[in-house]
This record gives C-alpha cells, sequence and structure tokens, in this order.
C-alpha cells in the first residue's frame, strides 16, 4: 500500500526489511527494537499462513528476550474470553478450544493458519486476550452511528471515540479504494472503522488495568493490517490515551519487487504468498 505519509523506498517478496533503517532484519531484530516499549502491533494478512508463522516467531523471540509476553487477537470478540483463559492455561484439548471458542463462527479462516500462534501461546503459558467487540456492535454503528448502540454498550466503551484523525481518514479511504466516504451513511461506516480499533485498544487498556504487569510486560495485538498500518489504527487509539508508542510490523504480500512508503510500519515483512 502507498500513501503520500513518507518516502519510499524498494522492497523485495520473501524479505524482512526495517523500513526505519532501510535495511534486511531479522525476527530477532524486531524483539530488539521493542526493547523499552510496551506495545508491538501485528498487522497482518489473514489467513496467509507466513505472516501467521512470523507472528509465532516474533512472540518465541520476545520471549528470548525475557518479555512477558500478552497476546491480544482481533480473531475472537469480548465474550469469549474465558474459553482464552482456559487455551492459556493448557485446560483445553485443541477441539474443544474451537468448539468452545466456536472458531468458525467468531472467524471462519481455517485454524491450521493460526496454529503456530497459538500453540505457542498456549506451551508457554502466555495471557491470551480477545480484543474484539461484538460484531453486532460494529454493524450497528454502521447503520446508524454511535448512536445505534444502546446504553448498555456504550457503557463498555471510552467515552470518547474521536473521528477527528485526518491521516486516519486518509488510510480508511485508501482501504476502501480511494474514493471518500461522504453523507451520513460513509460517515456511519467511517464511524465503525473507528469502533472496531477503539474498542481492541479498549480491551488491551482493560487487560493491563486489571492484570499484574511491569517493565517487562509488552503487549502483542495480532489484527489485520489495516487496523494498524501508518500508526493510525489500534496504535493510535492506544497512543491517544496514554501517551505510549510501540513497533509495529506490517505484512504483505506481492509477487515482485514493490515500492512501500517508509511510513507504514516500522518493519514490513512481504511474502509472495
Amino acid at each position: 500500500m502507498r500513501l503520500p505519509i513518507a518516502f519510499e523506498m524498494q522492497v523485495q517478496p520473501g524479505s524482512l526489511t526495517d523500513l526505519r533503517l532501510q535495511q534486511p532484519a531479522r525476527v530477532d531484530d524486531i524483539a530488539k527494537a521493542a526493547d523499552g516499549f510496551s506495545w508491538v502491533f501485528l498487522g497482518e494478512n489473514h489467513a496467509t499462513a507466513p505472516h501467521q508463522q512470523m507472528e509465532a516467531d516474533i512472540v518465541s523471540a520476545l520471549l528470548k528476550r525475557h518479555r512477558r509476553v500478552v497476546v491480544g487477537l482481533e480473531m475472537i470478540t469480548r465474550p469469549k474470553q474465558f474459553v482464552l483463559d482456559l487455551w492459556s492455561s493448557g485446560q483445553l484439548a485443541e477441539a474443544d478450544f474451537l468448539q468452545q471458542v466456536d472458531w468458525k463462527g467468531q472467524w471462519g479462516y481455517d485454524y491450521g493458519f493460526y496454529r503456530p500462534l497459538l500453540e505457542t501461546v498456549r506451551k508457554n503459558k502466555l495471557p491470551l486476550v480477545a480484543l474484539n467487540v461484538p460484531r453486532d456492535w460494529v454493524r450497528a454503528v454502521g447503520k446508524g452511528g454511535f448512536g445505534g448502540l444502546s446504553p448498555e454498550q456504550k457503557a463498555e466503551l471510552p467515552a470518547d471515540m474521536s473521528l477527528e484523525n485526518a491521516e486516519h481518514r486518509s488510510v480508511f479511504t485508501a482501504l476502501m479504494g480511494g474514493h471518500p466516504m461522504t453523507g451520513p451513511s460513509g460517515e456511519n461506516i467511517y464511524a465503525a472503522q473507528v469502533l472496531w480499533d477503539e474498542g481492541m485498544a479498549d480491551t488491551a487498556l482493560k487487560w493491563l488495568g486489571s492484570h499484574p504487569h511491569d517493565k517487562r510486560t509488552v503487549f502483542v495485538v495480532v489484527a489485520g493490517s489495516g487496523h494498524s498500518m501508518y500508526g493510525q489504527g489500534i496504535n493510535y487509539r492506544v497512543f491517544r490515551r496514554t501517551g505510549e508508542r510501540g513497533i509495529t510490523v506490517e505484512m504483505a504480500q506481492a509477487e515482485a519487487p514493490t515500492m512501500v512508503s517508509r511510513g507504514v510500519g516500522d518493519f514490513l515483512y512481504l511474502t509472495s504468498k
């Protein structure tokens, strides 16, 4: 993806690139770059095996640096948190986990793609957080704006979900094909995207607020690339509320050398499939 937010450089398929230093990188470089940060944002292409393997590898690399890793998933909604707790503690076999978490209903993509990451979590008994708000909330806002939420639903979200980030609107417009969303219906669709990002950031922050953590703790957010690219998604929502930045790793696909905006993330993993 290319947006006029930063200078560009060419990257090769099958490469991991440090966009800050404009040089090839290794997974260990990502973990080292995360030293001193409490957040790592991983923006994947869904159901893309090399991307989900990279997520597992990054978590393992962070553990090697003696970080206390928490993994948050876009894939699962808040009401299923109790199932993730059982999985992390090793109390569920895979088949039981998939049934109780309603993997097909919650996400739908073949679980095999995500097995490396989820097995890494269970093997190391890492906290696993269901980041996403219920999908009917997003649908309600997409139809009627924030006014489409009930008072009870609003009470579970931040009071201020700002729609005023012009750079995020630029990213959103590009993701929607480059055509600005106008009128009340367009504004509602944009509000739904903000709810999505803000809701996941809110879940992560609430988890940290209710669990012991220290300077070694790093919260790894796993979500689609549109929720973190250019620092304007979940990462922006976390920064807006806490002043904390993190390391962003974007993942994409291309069959040939590709020009990318250096501002899309701190690292880019470009695969051919």
